[in-house]
């Protein structure tokens, strides 16, 4: 009975420490965090932030054959990071054995892919061509599987001239639930970005959600695109989609070149619990012609450094 005692009573210190060393890194006080220890302790708001890099940000690189895939995945183990996201674009090919070689690469050197990124877009009118986008959409889910990837990126688009935002919006609904019926069979979540066109405001993407109304379609969220509105700045938006944020595309300006407040972003990701992988996309034109290979390890430090101040891993 005594040992019970002991030990039930160093559960309850050793669960409240842990919620101080939460606490702390959220700026709380020591002691409020204490007396929400069992808040602390809940799963669903522990924040979970991974620092990943998406392979766009060597384009130039890639584009020009100066990085292949195959050597993306060995930078991410120079570069100490957790996971990177596959842009399809600069796939060789999608023949089974090439995939399954950078599969097999990235399982080699502990590299988890924390997702791929296709360019689909989902906007058109005729209901022919949204069957071919869904049929797009389809073929880079299966190559996600075969890569091992849980998630893939997809487009809205652009409004096309002569339509209302309403009308596009229906048209996107309709082929992403209908790619999302697919991916579920797989296994992989399809994140809509909010991105330049239908899909740069928070009011948008969330009408888009409700009305899919699946778990496989969710929002990748890149804190850099969305239109400041009468009632909602960018942060204000970035906090409205993070119930339904998969992987997070990072960049430290906004579009208008307005510096990004990361430590408040990382806060709400925190405070949120949220669970996902903060890739960068380093855009070089936004910092005076930088080139990636200078660029990106500078931010991905930045993102490194804010993801062990918020996250509890």
């Amino acid at each position: 009975m005594q040992d019970k005692m002991v030990r039930r009573d160093f559960l309850k210190t050793a669960g409240a420490l842990a919620a101080t060393g939460l606490a702390a890194k959220l700026g709380a006080e020591p002691q409020a965090g204490v007396a929400s220890a069992d808040a602390a302790q809940d799963p669903a708001k522990m924040p979970r932030l991974f620092a990943g890099c998406c392979a766009y940000s060597y384009r130039a690189m890639l584009t020009h054959g100066q990085m292949t895939l195959e050597q993306f995945i060995e930078k991410a183990v120079e570069l100490e990071l957790d996971g990177i996201d596959m842009t399809v674009y600069y796939l060789k090919s999608t023949d089974p054995g090439y995939l399954a070689n950078l599969r097999y690469l990235a399982y080699k050197n502990a590299v988890p892919l924390s997702g791929a990124a296709c360019g689909s877009s989902m906007v058109q009118a005729d209901a022919a061509k949204r069957a071919a986008v869904v049929d797009d959409i389809k073929k880079w889910v299966d190559v996600a599987d075969q890569l091992g990837a849980a998630h893939l990126r997809v487009f809205a688009g652009k409004l096309p001239e002569g339509a209302s935002m309403q009308e596009a919006v229906g048209w996107v609904v309709d082929t992403l639930k209908a790619a999302s019926d697919y991916s579920a069979k797989k296994g992989i979540v399809l994140g809509l970005e909010d991105h330049s066109g239908v899909s740069q405001s928070a009011d948008v993407c969330l009408e888009i959600m409700h009305r899919v109304d699946s778990p496989y379609a969710r929002i990748n969220l890149d804190i850099t695109h969305f239109i400041p509105s009468a009632t909602q700045d960018q942060y204000a938006q970035i906090a409205a989609c993070l119930p339904y944020a998969t992987v997070s595309h990072i960049r430290d300006k906004f579009d208008d070149g307005t510096p990004i407040d990361m430590d408040r972003v990382w806060r709400m990701y925190a405070e949120a619990g949220h669970k996902g992988y903060m890739s960068i996309e380093y855009e070089g034109d936004n910092h005076g012609g930088v080139p990636a290979e200078i660029g990106v390890p500078k931010l991905i430090a930045r993102v490194k450094e804010l993801c062990k101040k918020y996250s509890t891993v």
